[in-house]
């Protein structure tokens, strides 16, 4: 079984897949200050109760975007599941995917792992558009190659800001409103936030297929507000809820592969 580990902004999400399938998955908020010990007594406690076996975990991969997560994550694949951990990002993890910017490393893990599962799914040319802690727009071409994207703050932190920002306005959920005009404080806040974000979602979408001198490009959704956006935005053809997951399964096997052909 893999135990494949995304380090994100707002949570750290971990799942186990035995072959193709999701096992178990779960996450917690992301904390520089949780230790490998901590983590390690939590996810041996969520093992159990989802009955997984600790000891058949056989390899680990790690995507993250805090790199002050990083030793934790890798001591607790060490030291509590007895893998060494490929790491995305390190030179000798492949991605089969050529970085056409300007400093290549710059680019978030996730977003180059969801541009990886994206193209091996669905082809290319391509957007993945991430409803995250920021809102990612990621453009990969036909070849699968990698070409840039776009990086919005996302939903949930437009909305603190709104809330923080002015003294009359609460925190509000995030939903459709039916009307564009609102008719109170809490239904304006909420088509500011969705029917605004559904506008800046279409025009970049039709910007990004001018620039690249297409007239369609596949659009790819994930993360936590993607089917709430989907309903809303015609363009968006796939929706994956575990697009990052799965293609951290795909980066592991390309690399186990390679490594058990070196060996042999």
């Amino acid at each position: 079984m893999l135990l494949a580990i995304d380090a994100g902004n707002t949570n750290i999400v971990f799942a186990v897949f035995d072959g193709d399938t999701i096992k178990g998955q779960w996450r917690c908020s992301t904390t520089t200050e949780r230790t490998a010990d901590e983590l390690g007594v939590w996810l041996h406690h969520l093992f159990t109760l989802s009955d997984v076996p600790v000891d058949a975990i056989s390899g680990a991969i790690i995507a993250t975007v805090v790199p002050a997560a990083e030793f934790s994550l890798k001591t607790l694949c060490r030291r509590y599941f007895n893998v060494d951990p490929m790491v995305v990002g390190d030179p000798d993890v492949k991605l089969d995917m050529n970085i056409i910017m300007d400093r290549p490393s710059e680019v978030g893990a996730d977003r180059l792992v969801n541009a990886v599962a994206a193209h091996k799914l669905f082809g290319g040319p391509l957007v993945v558009l991430d409803f995250g802690t920021a809102t990612t727009f990621d453009v990969v071409d036909y070849n699968g190659d990698y070409l840039g994207g776009v990086i919005a703050p996302g939903v949930n932190l437009s909305i603190k800001a709104l809330h923080m920002a002015a003294a009359q306005l609460p925190m509000v959920a995030i939903e459709a409103p039916r009307n564009v005009v609102g008719k109170n404080t809490v239904e304006a806040m909420q088509s500011g936030v969705y029917w605004g974000y559904v506008s800046m979602i279409e025009g970049l979408l039709a910007r990004i297929r001018q620039q690249q001198g297409l007239e369609t490009i596949k659009v790819v959704a994930t993360g936590g507000l993607a089917p709430l956006f989907t309903k809303a935005v015609d363009e968006i053809e796939h929706l994956h809820g575990d697009l990052t997951m799965l293609g951290l399964l795909m980066i592991y096997r390309r690399n186990s592969q390679e490594q058990d052909t070196q060996a042999h």
